[in-house]
């Protein structure tokens, strides 16, 4: 039930047709009792400065939900920003302020790394393997060097985003060692595909995964399909993973947390979701 008192998280992004933010937040605010809600909100990147200004001046606005083509562009639209967001080069999570500032965050990257741990997967000290500099990659290695990773390998045939990522992490990660060039994922602890490759059957894969030992554990951030071509080569090769979707449901209790409302597990989130 939407009253007076409902406080109002906006879904940013345009088109908002494959939002999937409001199926999993909203069975969870009804079932614990929380007076809140998402509401998609569809902006057109010409509108998009101006309309967040005047969202934030809503009395019972709470935070926003941003997804893309605004993750980049809220970025210079903010008062505070985290470390993530600032590594990442964008920003998924608004909240405001006591002061009426806008807070920033990113937690792409959280949730990844969140999903990794509750498989009883080490991280800190780990060589990560990620193919693929762009948003999601980007968050992702900002949250494995918060989370301790001794090294960092990064792919990409862009050399502008490899270049720019390999940058901010060595600005704020100075202690974790960062490489730029080969895709081979022989000899890494954790592999990660943050490129769209597997959206198609066709696409090839984002590494030989013949070079894959059985104890590298294998990350996908494609949720078209559960298990991706990818995911179904490092599985043959005995692999642990984790599918797509575990990144969208781990960071949803970050989220929460963010928010300043009653968190939850991904597993509880899973149970209650309307998708």
């Amino acid at each position: 039930m939407i009253s007076g008192t409902t406080r109002l998280i906006a879904h940013l992004g345009y088109p908002t047709e494959s939002f999937k933010a409001p199926l999993i937040y909203n069975p969870y605010f009804e079932t614990s009792g929380i007076d809140a809600i998402v509401v998609p909100m569809g902006c057109k990147p010409e509108d998009y400065p101006s309309f967040l200004k005047v969202l934030f001046r809503l009395s019972n606005i709470h935070g926003a939900l941003v997804t893309m083509p605004h993750k980049v562009t809220t970025m210079r639209l903010l008062d505070t920003i985290s470390t993530n967001a600032k590594v990442a080069g964008s920003c998924n999570a608004i909240r405001l302020g006591g002061d009426g500032e806008l807070i920033g965050d990113m937690f792409d990257g959280d949730g990844f790394v969140r999903g990794l741990l509750r498989k009883g997967q080490k991280v800190a000290e780990s060589d990560v393997l990620i193919v693929g500099a762009g948003g999601v990659g980007s968050a992702i290695a900002a949250s494995l060097a918060a989370a301790g990773v001794r090294r960092i390998a990064l792919h990409d045939d862009n050399m502008i985003a490899l270049s720019g990522l390999h940058e901010r992490l060595n600005t704020y990660y100075p202690g974790t060692q960062v490489t730029t060039g080969s895709s081979d994922p022989a000899g890494f602890d954790i592999v990660v595909n943050a490129t769209p490759l597997g959206m198609r059957q066709a696409d090839p894969l984002p590494v030989d995964v013949s070079r894959l030992s059985p104890n590298t554990f294998v990350g996908e951030v494609v949720m078209k399909t559960e298990i991706t071509p990818f995911l179904a080569a490092a599985r043959a090769r005995g692999c642990a993973f984790q599918v797509g979707t575990d990144m969208l449901f781990e960071q949803i209790p970050a989220y929460l947390e963010f928010f300043g409302f009653q968190t939850t597990t991904a597993e509880e989130l899973r149970k209650i979701a309307s998708i």
